[in-house]
């Protein structure tokens, strides 16, 4: 399971290196709509296309942005807030007596005001981070989606509800931003040969289990390049939504601890992927199969 990834955000480079072109109205409607939703989570990194607008409707999409920006601060404000008071409250209560109780209050505020001194500094500067192209389960990122006749550029969410299930999928089916090669004519049978897209990142994340503990691998293809991962997306309402397509992992993978890999595909099957309509699921399986295959290095991000 790809259960994280270093996305491609620069609408600049899809432009330059896929032809495809963005969608400002889609941004626009899903910026706007998330100053009233916050389950939507839009990567850092793909705000940065818009610092410094370049139409009327990229100088919307900043404001609506901005209107965001200022209106989480005094949210993480009031968190910290009730976090010090938290710390305060316990330390006091460890001078009279050490409690584990006290200590993991100790711990845990102090935790969480780190997490939200680091968000309220993100939001209020411009200075890069680490995690501004990552994304997670549930977390919009842009694909490449064929859309009247074009590539078009397109923020989707990365869980995807497939047309006429209900929210409550989301909660019942937590794996739902991946799809199973193996299950590609069953399950996604409605997706597959229909609905396709591609996902460009530069790594990715894996959790394996190593002496019962959870640990976070960061996988890295050699030679360095652009990964094109084959996905699946569906539309239904205001929700975009896409999986990621998995398949059996390279030996190096497998040997690292994971049983799945996202499908990598090469450049020239892009535009074969992305039309899918009309082939047949022999020749699609073979885009899958004639894959990119370097080799994946991996480091230990964090064990848990």
């Amino acid at each position: 399971m790809c259960y994280s990834a270093l996305v491609w955000q620069s609408l600049s480079a899809y432009l330059r290196e896929t032809g495809a072109v963005p969608d400002f109205e889609q941004f626009e409607r899903l910026y706007t709509q998330r100053l009233i939703d916050k389950a939507i989570r839009i990567p850092r990194g793909f705000e940065r296309n818009f610092d410094t607008p370049k139409s009327a409707t990229e100088k919307r999409i900043k404001d609506v942005i901005d209107q965001h920006r200022a209106a989480s601060i005094p949210t993480l404000e009031q968190e910290i807030f009730k976090q010090n008071r938290r710390l305060a409250d316990a330390e006091r209560k460890l001078k009279v007596k050490e409690t584990k109780a006290a200590q993991n209050e100790v711990r845990i505020a102090t935790t969480k005001i780190k997490t939200y001194l680091e968000k309220l500094s993100l939001l209020k500067g411009t200075q890069q981070h680490a995690d501004d192209n990552r994304i997670f389960p549930m977390t919009y990122a842009p694909i490449v989606v064929r859309r009247g006749g074009e590539s078009m550029v397109r923020l989707a969410r990365y869980h995807l509800r497939q047309n006429g299930k209900p929210p409550s999928i989301d909660r019942q089916f937590p794996g739902l931003y991946n799809a199973r090669r193996d299950n590609l004519e069953k399950f996604w049978r409605c997706e597959f040969g229909h609905d396709h897209a591609l996902m460009i990142v530069d790594s990715f994340f894996e959790n394996v289990q190593r002496d019962n503990q959870n640990v976070v691998l960061h996988f890295t293809p050699r030679p360095a390049h652009q990964m094109l991962i084959a996905c699946l997306y569906a539309e239904q309402s205001e929700l975009l939504s896409f999986a990621a397509i998995t398949d059996e992992p390279p030996a190096e993978v497998a040997a690292a601890g994971h049983d799945r890999c996202i499908i990598n595909i090469k450049s020239e099957n892009v535009a074969r992927w992305l039309m899918p309509n009309g082939r047949s699921p022999e020749e699609l399986q073979a885009i899958l199969s004639d894959k990119q295959q370097p080799y994946y290095a991996h480091e230990i991000e964090q064990a848990a």
